[in-house]
């Protein structure tokens, strides 16, 4: 499963932090693709509505595949002892 994690997010779908709704996968596709996650979204459900319950498959299976956006820690530097002011 890891490498499917890891093509996902070489092409840039993944599921961001911001932005979500229920798992993120419209909001990831929408970043993927260029668009705010609402005209995303819409479009997702009009393009699932062509063939009627494929998003009680799609959406799951996109929620499983795309790994979840990863937020870089950044460890702030050690500081000196504290300077006594007179």
């Amino acid at each position: 499963m890891g490498t499917i994690h890891d093509s996902m997010t070489e092409q840039g779908l993944v599921r961001p932090l911001q932005g979500r709704v229920l798992g993120g996968v419209c909001a990831g596709l929408g970043q993927r693709f260029g668009l705010d996650p609402w005209p995303a979204r819409l479009l997702f459900v009009l393009i699932l509505l062509v063939l009627p319950g494929s998003q009680l498959l799609v959406y799951p299976i996109l929620w499983i595949l795309m790994p979840a956006e990863r937020v870089a820690y950044v460890q702030a530097p050690p500081t000196g002892p504290a300077q006594a002011t007179a």
